[in-house]
């Protein structure tokens, strides 16, 4: 995959050029290409901002820099642009994206883009109802669920497949050793090598974390019949604690 991002503090971006991440990078599992879009600008100190029509607090982001970019690209993929309006991103966004040969992000700033700059991108993506000072961290953390799922990428394909969200619920706990710790043991049937156990116990421990932690995420699920009864089974087990 190719990953292009159109930013004004390309800097910003050493951290995803790192680490399993970047052992990806060096491997050509992916490509990352960061533009600043500063350099795209005609005026004489290259700024990429101006005042708002109507008037009004702050500055805007015009619109030819960002669109000389995107042309300036000899393809692009999908444009994303990180706005409060967007879809709130999630895990089944980077499965979808993780499957495209190339993406391509637009960081903002200010107090936001000129509204024409979406006529140009395919989807405005959130990552919370919250303010942030820039584009830059949404987008880092978007490429870093999106990269981290392409094959190779992860030292262990599987570890993408048993994690939080993957399959609608939270991770079950994890234990290593020493097998006891200042009086508290790990569960008996991690250690019983009893590998059907340990899956039905990993389950309904999953289903526990979701019911205890994100009831939300069960509402929106499609349970099987075993997940039916172990949920059942947490239910009473956790008013019987309470």
């Amino acid at each position: 995959m190719r990953i292009n991002v159109l930013t004004l503090f390309p800097e910003m971006f050493t951290p995803i050029q790192t680490s399993i991440l970047g052992r990806g990078l060096e491997d050509k599992k992916w490509e990352l290409n960061i533009v600043n879009f500063r350099e795209f600008s005609e005026r004489k100190h290259h700024s990429v901002d101006d005042t708002p029509y109507g008037g009004g607090a702050g500055m805007v982001l015009q619109i030819m820099p960002i669109k000389a970019a995107l042309d300036s690209l000899p393809s692009k993929g999908k444009v994303i642009i990180t706005a409060p309006q967007g879809k709130t991103f999630n895990q089944q966004m980077a499965k979808e994206w993780a499957q495209e040969e190339e993406l391509t992000f637009i960081c903002g700033h200010f107090e936001g883009f000129d509204q024409r700059v979406y006529d140009y991108v395919d989807e405005a993506v959130s990552i919370g109802d919250y303010v942030l000072t820039g584009g830059e961290l949404p987008t880092m953390s978007m490429i870093d669920a999106t990269v981290r799922l392409i094959p190779g990428v992860l030292g262990n394909d599987f570890s993408s497949v048993e994690e939080s969200f993957s399959h609608g619920l939270l991770e079950y706990p994890q234990y290593t050793r020493p097998a006891e710790f200042e009086g508290k043991k790990v569960p008996e049937v991690l250690t019983s090598g009893n590998h059907q156990k340990i899956a039905e116990w990993r389950l309904k421990e999953a289903l526990r974390a979701t019911y205890l932690h994100r009831p939300d995420l069960l509402a929106g699920k499609e349970l099987t019949k075993q997940e039916v009864k172990l949920l059942g089974e947490v239910k009473r087990e956790e008013e019987e604690y309470h």
